[in-house]
């Protein structure tokens, strides 16, 4: 079946992608300029082609079901591409259309499900196809999938229409007059993206396409305040510009699409990203412009790593180790971890130029997090020469801001966050070596000091994924509390029920967080002797027991998951665990 002419967006003369030598240092070095971004930007171009060109050629043959043939879709968006070849790349660029060609081809190769029929997926390329034909101001007449009673057109809009499973919408232009199911657009029933504008960014708030959540197929949730998003922004790009005129043009150069989502529990954002979407942030409802701005940052870092993956090999890891990833409950791979260092260092960056007490709170927190993840990469086998690379220049870049003064207040908030997150990992995820507990249970029992350990003769904790039952940020998130506002827990409702305030804390947690430490103590001791102690309480009796000047805390930090197996073994319920450990 042939797809192409000699003048159709994917049979352009074969490109051979470059970096300039200063573009490729900076987005190394985890920045990246207005011609670094244009750089990724043309690479990009040429990845959404070929994946375009790949759905293409495994649709051949496939039945269309109630729409016309895949080839009759290309035909008309070649028509476009021929009379305005820029309306046609708008639409062939759109982030989504990335998610939708690979979500596609993996339904193609039965490697995906989904509960649409397959049609309504390869028929997408109709509603494409009408997109670009519309911006290009032809004259046509075609029919696209219709989904959950929306008929959507990627970039341009989308219809209500009757109905509430799948069926078909004839679209429709002529004489400049556009139909969608026989409806005039614009008009009753039709819901026009809104843009996200401020001095020099425009943004697309993409709550239409049903590939627009990066993850798989969903239906149109049309918002009701765009307004909202509209201000939020326009104070985001504000701070941007502040905090790095450079850095904010650059990001304009390369987002496009913001993906709204539900507002999320206060300093707990939710975003996200995909390779197959450059250009897109998916973020929730944030608190403020401060914290929109700094999750453009985050979700921009992750576009530009992932389009510098698909132009350079910077690992050949089949995902099967799993790491310690300082900013996931989760043990993740090392690509994973490779992605959230490239976007933590510029979140860290964001931070280090904020100067009230919650910024420097996030600065001196993230750029603890981001080295420690660099210095566990350092020696990975996996990582290819340009990948070592990266994190050597991420290291050399971050590693002056280490010595840069931070307030002790909220340097001491930090570094608690920091212990906690790292131990309630440990805890989760990590199990002591057998051998290892019975000869500390053995001493223990002999009242003889704890074995010496020997690192290079004692068996390391193996990794054994947990389920944890709150997000280990939740102490991290009282702390921002307190730092974003004076009183910020000081209400009897936090002390009376924290977790209606932050989910998953309790009244100790708040203890220990607000200074009153030997309270905290006593709270995490006894739930421990009750029989409750879960890996939070453990770590908050460690964190507890170091604040209060008592070395066995420092010692449980180091090792809870050691700690809570060495208490199981002794039978310790009903004992101070501190005592009976002896840690």
């Amino acid at each position: 079946m042939q797809h192409t002419s000699a003048r159709t967006p994917a049979a352009h003369t074969p490109t051979h992608h470059t970096l300039p030598p200063s573009s490729f240092h900076e987005l190394l070095a985890g920045g990246g300029g207005v011609a670094a971004v244009d750089a990724l930007c043309a690479g990009e171009r040429s990845w959404r082609l070929l994946v375009v060109r790949a759905f293409l050629d495994a649709a051949a043959g496939v039945p269309a079901g109630p729409l016309p043939s895949v080839v009759d879709g290309w035909r008309l968006l070649v028509r476009a591409w021929e009379a305005d070849a820029r309306a046609a790349e708008r639409v062939l660029a759109y982030p989504a259309v990335g998610v939708w060609a690979a979500h596609t081809l993996r339904r193609l190769r039965g490697s995906a499900e989904d509960d649409a029929p397959l049609w309504v997926h390869t028929g997408h390329l109709h509603a494409l196809a009408a997109s670009a034909a519309i911006l290009a101001g032809l004259e046509f007449r075609t029919d696209v999938p219709v989904r959950h009673g929306w008929a959507v057109l990627p970039l341009v809009g989308a219809m209500r229409v009757d109905g509430t499973g799948w069926s078909t919408a004839e679209v429709a232009a002529d004489g400049g007059r556009v139909t969608v199911a026989g409806r005039a657009v614009p008009g009753p029933g039709w819901h026009t993206p809104a843009e996200l504008s401020a001095d020099g960014c425009v943004l697309v708030l993409d709550d239409l396409d049903p590939y627009r959540v990066l993850r798989g197929p969903a239906a149109p949730e049309p918002l009701d305040r765009a307004d909202d998003w509209r201000e939020l922004f326009a104070g985001a790009w504000a701070v941007l510009r502040e905090t790095g005129a450079e850095e904010a043009g650059a990001l304009a150069r390369g987002l496009s699409v913001v993906v709204p989502r539900p507002r999320a529990e206060r300093f707990r954002p939710h975003s996200a990203s995909s390779g197959d979407a450059f250009g897109a942030a998916l973020a929730s409802v944030p608190d403020d412009a401060e914290q929109f701005a700094a999750t453009l940052v985050h979700e921009f870092q992750h576009n530009k790593l992932s389009a510098l993956m698909h132009l350079f090999t910077l690992h050949e890891d089949p995902g099967t180790r799993l790491r310690y990833a300082p900013w996931r409950d989760d043990p993740r791979p090392l690509g994973g971890l490779l992605q959230g260092v490239y976007a933590f260092h510029g979140v860290t960056g964001f931070w280090r130029r904020r100067q009230h007490p919650l910024g420097r709170f996030e600065f001196a927190l993230w750029r603890a997090q981001t080295a420690h993840a660099l210095r566990s990469l350092a020696d990975a086998e996996e990582l290819t020469v340009l990948g070592r690379r990266l994190v050597a220049e991420l290291s050399a870049t971050l590693e002056p801001w280490l010595a840069e003064p931070v307030d002790a207040r909220c340097r001491a908030a930090a570094d608690l966050a920091v212990s906690d997150h790292r131990a309630t990992w440990r805890a989760y995820h990590l199990r002591p070596d057998p051998r290892t507990v019975r000869a500390h249970a053995e001493a223990l029992g002999r009242g003889a000091p704890p074995p010496a350990s020997d690192p290079a003769s004692t068996p390391a904790p193996t990794l054994a994924p947990g389920r944890p039952a709150r997000g280990l940020d939740t102490r991290a998130v009282l702390l921002r509390r307190i730092l974003a506002e004076p009183a910020g827990l000081a209400g009897p409702d936090v002390r009376d029920d924290p977790g209606a305030v932050v989910e998953g804390a309790r009244p100790e947690d708040v203890a220990l967080v607000t200074g009153r430490v030997s309270e905290a103590l006593d709270a995490f001791r006894a739930r421990i002797a009750r029989g409750d102690g879960d890996p939070e309480s453990w770590v908050g009796l460690g964190l507890a027991a170091r604040a209060t000047g008592n070395p066995a805390g420092a010692a449980l930090l180091a090792a809870p998951e050691l700690a809570m197996a060495l208490y199981a073994e002794a039978g310790g319920r009903g004992r101070d665990p501190l005592e009976l450990l002896r840690v």
